[in-house]
């Protein structure tokens, strides 16, 4: 059985725009399309805590008329996709975290219905960012063109899941994909680390490009139809994606090592990019 896209359902705009969007994404990959909601129900059950009157009928009225719209949305993007629904019971973030076990893809909005208008990343996408263990898709309003799919590569050991991710989406696409190594000078580590006090730029320039060349050997050859540009960029990596994303239809970047921590690269891109960003998670 192939296991489904699933996408993140709150009614919100951001979450119909990610419906459309994975509603796509599981066409290209002749995959099923789970819309799930999540709704956090009354967590005492004990008669001198009765459930509060909102839970009731009317609330299950509510989810059943917000899935139906998300449906509607999918199927009018993919008619031929299997199409299902789902209302899971508590707290969004770890709700979805366990539902993706069973998928290939989870697709988020940038931001839901709840918490600050001000804020560039909701508290969800942030929080499955750092544990989701498929790749995820936060899905950000387009602002530029699509010509590409982009990938952040670091140049290091460990990536080959990333650099999958981002070839087959190219190719899904059949669209040319461009890794994008971005590099600062070292900073102190700590007391007493001592650094040059001057750098040779281009020579570090080279080293990096050196770096890149070696990390990508062998991808040519595995993905032959997918074209394939390197570049390297003296600037911080978050700057340097959230720029090439503009001519980008995805963005691709390697979820942070630690679980439940969101590294800063990874937060900034996901609040300041130009369209979707999938975070893929470590083997």
């Amino acid at each position: 059985m192939t296991e489904p896209v699933i996408v993140g359902v709150d009614g919100s705009d951001a979450s119909l725009e990610a419906t459309a969007w994975a509603a796509r994404e599981a066409a290209l990959r002749g995959a099923p399309l789970r819309l799930v909601h999540v709704t956090l129900r009354w967590a005492y059950d004990v008669p001198l805590v009765p459930q509060p009157a909102h839970w009731g009928p009317a609330a299950q009225a509510a989810c059943r008329q917000l899935l139906a719209r998300a449906t509607e949305c999918a199927r009018a993007e993919a008619p031929s996709t299997e199409v299902t629904t789902e209302v899971l019971d508590g707290a969004a973030a770890e709700a979805i975290t366990v539902a993706a076990r069973g998928a290939q893809l989870v697709v988020v909005g940038s931001r839901g219905r709840g918490g600050f208008a001000g804020l560039l990343l909701g508290s969800v996408s942030r929080d499955l960012a750092a544990r989701c263990p498929r790749p995820l898709v936060v899905v950000r309003p387009r602002q530029g063109g699509g010509g590409e799919v982009v990938v952040g590569a670091t140049g290091e050991a460990g990536q080959e899941d990333v650099l999958r991710f981002a070839f087959e989406e190219a190719l899904l696409r059949r669209l040319p994909l461009r890794a994008v190594h971005a590099w600062t000078h070292p900073v102190a580590g700590f007391p007493g680390d001592m650094q040059p006090l001057v750098y040779d730029v281009a020579g570090i320039g080279r080293e990096e490009e050196r770096l890149l060349a070696e990390a990508l050997a062998g991808w040519r050859e595995e993905f032959p139809d997918v074209p394939l540009t390197e570049q390297v960029v003296h600037g911080h990596p978050a700057r340097v994606l959230a720029d090439a994303s503009a001519s980008a239809e995805l963005v691709v970047v390697g979820a942070p090592g630690r679980a439940a921590f969101l590294g800063s690269t990874v937060h900034s891109l996901l609040g300041h990019a130009h369209g979707p960003v999938a975070v893929v998670p470590r083997a």
